[in-house]
C-alpha cells in the first residue's frame, strides 16, 4: 500500500495507507429513507473571479447524483452541502434543481428532493413578512414547475423580518397551504448558519422546538417530514417523539446518525445527511444490513464513519464543505479540488491530513494509490514534500 509524509500536530510522519474496504451492494427499498445531500462541481477553468462568479461544471455535477442513485441514495439537491447561499445562489440553484430533476427522470429508481427557500430575497432590517412569504412561494412553484419535490429551507430573510413566533406560524401556514405536495422542513441551526440563530422566534432550542412542532401538527397533510440540523441527539430525539405519526424525522445530525438512524424502541430517524455525500458506498451497504435486520453489521460498516464525520463538520461547521469536496477529489469524482468562492482554503493543512487518515480508516479511499497521490499534489501546495 502506498506511503507519503502527513502532517500532524508534532511535525510531518509517513503514514501508509490500508487496503480499501469492499462494501456490499445494497439495492433499495431500504427500511430507512435516505437522501444524500450533494455537492456541486465548480468549472475550475473559467475565466472568471472564482470569489464572485459561479461557473458550474454540469456534467461533473449530474454525474455525482448518478453515483448516488446507483447506491440507492435519494438526492437532497441545492441544499447547503451545495453551498446554497455560501456560494451558489437561487439563479444557479434553479439550474441546478431542473438538471437534477431531468436526470433524474431517466434514472430507473433516482429520487431527488430540491431545497425551496427565500436566498434571493435580501436578508436585511426592513424585509417584511409578506416579502417572505413571496419569495418562499417564487421558489416553492419553481420547483415544482420543474416537476421537483420541495425540501422547504430555513430563510434568513425570516431571521430579520419576524417579531415573535407567530409570524413563523403564519408564514408556514401560508407556504404549506399552498404546495402541491407534502415537503421537508428543514431547521438548520445557527451552527451550519450563524445567520439563522434564533430561529422559529426563540434562542432556546426547546422552546423553538415548540413552535415548529405547532406548525407542523398544523399543517400535518403538507409535511412528509422534517430535518434537523442541530448536532445534539437528545433534542432530535425528543422532536422524534413529538411528531405526528405521519410525520418523518429526518435526521440531520453528522455527529449521531447511526445510533439515531438503528433508533430505539420508541422509533427511529430516517436522513437527510451531507456526509451520506461522501460516505454513501457505505451508508448505502449499512442501510442494506439494517433493512435485513442484521444492525450489528449496520454498526459495523456506519460505526468507523461517524469519527471522519465529527472531524468533517466540526466548528466551524458551515466549512464542512470543504471536507466533503476534498474526499470527492480524493475518489476520483472530479478532477481538482476547488470549490465555489474559494471555500476550498477554509480548512487548514493539518484538518486536511486528519481527514485522509481518518477516510482511510474507515475503508473510504476507494483507490489507495490515486487517493495518496492526490493527496501529495495537495500537501505539496502547502508546504509538505511527498
Amino acid at each position: 500500500m502506498p506511503t507519503l509524509n502527513l502532517p500532524t500536530a508534532s511535525g510531518i510522519a509517513a503514514y501508509t495507507t490500508r487496503a480499501p474496504r469492499n462494501f456490499p451492494t445494497a439495492k433499495p427499498p431500504f427500511s430507512r429513507v435516505a437522501y444524500a445531500a450533494a455537492h456541486v462541481v465548480p468549472n475550475p477553468l473559467a475565466d472568471n473571479d472564482p470569489w464572485l462568479d459561479i461557473d458550474i461544471d454540469w456534467d461533473r455535477t449530474i454525474a455525482f447524483r448518478r453515483h448516488l442513485w446507483s447506491l440507492g441514495m435519494a438526492v437532497a439537491e441545492a441544499m447547503d452541502t451545495a453551498q446554497r447561499g455560501m456560494g451558489l445562489d437561487w439563479k444557479n440553484a434553479r439550474e441546478l434543481i431542473r438538471r437534477s430533476v431531468d436526470a433524474a427522470r431517466g434514472t430507473p429508481g433516482a429520487v431527488v428532493a430540491s431545497g425551496a427557500g427565500t436566498d434571493h430575497l435580501e436578508a436585511t432590517a426592513s424585509v417584511t413578512l409578506d416579502d417572505v412569504i413571496r419569495a418562499y412561494e417564487e421558489q416553492c412553484s419553481a420547483v415544482e414547475k420543474a416537476g421537483g419535490r420541495i425540501i422547504l429551507m430555513a430563510s434568513r430573510a425570516l431571521v430579520k423580518a419576524a417579531k415573535k413566533p407567530d409570524d413563523y406560524l403564519k408564514v408556514y401556514g401560508r407556504i404549506l397551504g399552498q404546495v402541491k405536495e407534502p415537503v421537508i422542513i428543514h431547521w438548520l441551526g445557527e451552527m451550519f448558519d450563524p445567520a439563522l440563530a434564533g430561529y422559529w422566534g426563540h434562542a432556546d432550542h426547546m422552546r423553538a422546538m415548540d413552535v415548529a412542532v405547532e406548525a407542523i401538527a398544523a399543517n400535518a397533510g403538507k409535511v412528509d417530514g422534517v430535518k434537523v440540523s442541530l448536532l445534539d441527539k437528545d433534542k432530535e430525539i425528543a422532536m422524534r417523539r413529538r411528531l405526528p405519526k405521519s410525520v418523518r424525522m429526518y435526521t440531520g445530525d453528522d455527529f449521531n446518525y447511526a445510533e439515531l438512524i438503528a433508533g430505539d424502541k420508541q422509533g427511529y430517524s430516517d436522513a437527510l445527511l451531507g456526509i451520506f455525500d461522501p460516505i454513501a458506498p457505505a451508508a448505502s451497504a449499512a442501510l442494506g444490513a439494517l433493512t435485513r435486520g442484521d444492525e450489528k453489521t449496520f454498526h459495523d460498516i456506519l460505526g468507523p464513519t461517524v469519527p471522519l464525520s465529527r472531524h468533517i463538520f466540526k466548528a466551524p461547521t458551515r466549512f464542512y464543505k470543504t471536507g466533503v469536496v476534498f474526499l470527492a477529489y480524493l475518489n476520483g469524482f472530479q478532477d481538482h479540488f476547488t470549490m465555489l468562492g474559494g471555500q476550498e482554503s477554509t480548512r487548514s493543512t493539518l484538518h486536511l491530513a486528519e481527514l485522509f487518515r481518518l477516510a482511510d480508516a474507515a475503508g473510504l479511499l476507494l483507490d489507495p494509490e490515486k487517493a495518496s497521490a492526490r493527496m501529495k499534489r495537495v500537501m505539496a501546495t502547502r508546504g509538505v514534500e511527498a
